[in-house]
């Protein structure tokens, strides 16, 4: 192989399409199905992918998606990192190093995204590259007999009914735009994004039942909340119902909203699981049910995320608690962000630029990375030994300052 492999990495043409994803595949042990095998799907952006070729063979992939991420406060242009693949013949030679390298150079030289984010498939590999969790999904499991609302929950007078798919669509856009811009982490959605959410044909279900959905609609006839769900029908050996539902998404626009729809979940005919494994760690559905304990959590890391640009990235979220401080960093895979940097934030705006004076605060890439949207705290990252504070009182005062009242999730895989 070359030496200088990040200058062999080159994107693909739409005829190479077929070859590229059958090496993507081949790598996680699947095999591509549906319409899009031959054809890039609408949300796939081919001059921003990745490939290394050999011997006429496709050895290495990656992409990016160009996203809109919330940040506390504000919304910001991410990178989303998808497609990254090495085949077995040509690990330990440097391609992932080459291929992230190239991503985030290619990023900073654009100055278009201050930050990327992705999926990690293994938890291990990209903390070396400034990548971390910055968000966790909660994995909830419970048994509908046990998932009782506490006595007094009110549901309000509007209704939930069943919508087909482009009824659904016209009032969760405007409504999921709405709510995302709470909650940072989530992403905006696109016309390709939203097709993809909705995108059910049989030969796309990798084997699930349909994709259902739901609409909660006021007196008045507005649209305060969906959901989107699967149900799989079950029998036990003596012949009772086991059904289960695996829920896609809930979102209210009110806690009434969204208290019903949950209710329409946990009572539907012949269920007696119900699965939300993208939920948020912090899913307001805890605290609706009588007995906390009948929900369980297998909470796992969610969206990864990489500050790109520093000084962007700092300057473009708010901050709750006021800060004036300087934060010493080391990025050793981008060196362009190393150094002190004075934050000045405030709930209204914030600005972050170098400086020479001393730092209150030293930490790694993946520390700020890990803590830029509000989840995780400073805090306890010096706790692990993982941020020094120099000046006395700085953690206390910066883990405040870069916290959020809203818990951070993704339900949005790429």
């Amino acid at each position: 192989m070359p030496d200088d492999l990040a200058a062999q990495l080159r994107p693909i043409s739409v005829e190479e399409w077929p070859v590229f994803v059958r090496a993507m595949y081949g790598v996680f042990g699947d095999e591509p199905r549906g319409r899009f095998v031959d054809t890039p799907p609408p949300w796939a952006e081919l001059d921003r992918s990745l490939s290394l070729w050999d011997a006429g063979r496709v050895v290495a992939t990656a992409g990016l998606y160009s996203r809109r991420l919330t940040v506390p406060g504000a919304d910001v242009p991410c990178a989303g990192v998808t497609w990254v693949t090495v085949a077995p013949t040509h690990r330990r030679r440097g391609v992932l190093s080459a291929i992230m390298r190239r991503q985030l150079d290619d990023l900073r030289a654009a100055e278009r995204e201050p930050v990327a984010a992705l999926w990690a498939a293994e938890a291990s590999i990209y903390g070396r590259f400034g990548y971390a969790p910055a968000t966790r999904r909660g994995g909830w499991t419970g048994r509908t007999h046990g998932m009782r609302f506490r006595p007094g929950v009110d549901v309000g007078t509007g209704a939930v009914r069943p919508a087909e798919p482009a009824e659904f669509r016209a009032a969760a856009v405007p409504l999921h735009e709405q709510l995302r811009r709470r909650v940072p982490g989530n992403l905006a959605r696109d016309e390709r994004w939203w097709d993809r959410f909705l995108l059910d044909e049989p030969e796309e279900r990798n084997g699930r039942p349909a994709q259902q959905l739901l609409l909660h609609t006021e007196t008045d006839g507005a649209v305060t909340g969906y959901a989107a769900y699967r149900r799989k029908a079950a029998w036990s050996e003596s012949s009772e119902p086991e059904g289960e539902v695996s829920v896609q998404e809930v979102r209210g626009s009110t806690p009434a909203a969204y208290a019903a729809l949950w209710q329409y979940l946990l009572s539907i005919d012949l269920v007696r699981t119900v699965r939300a494994r993208t939920a948020s760690d912090d899913d307001p559905l805890r605290h609706l049910l009588a007995d906390e304990r009948a929900l369980h959590a297998s909470p796992v890391d969610a969206l990864w995320v990489r500050v790109v640009d520093v000084g962007r990235a700092l300057s473009a979220r708010r901050y709750p608690a006021p800060l004036d401080m300087v934060f010493e960093v080391r990025d050793e895979f981008c060196p362009e962000n190393t150094g002190r940097w004075h934050l000045w934030g405030h709930p209204a705006g914030a600005f972050c630029d170098r400086t020479d004076r001393d730092p209150d605060i030293v930490l790694g890439i993946e520390e700020l990375s890990a803590a830029y949207l509000g989840g995780v705290s400073l805090a306890s990252l010096q706790a692990a030994g993982r941020v020094h504070e120099v000046s006395p009182g700085a953690v206390v005062q910066a883990s405040t300052g870069f916290g959020w009242p809203v818990t951070p999730w993704c339900p949005d895989e790429f």
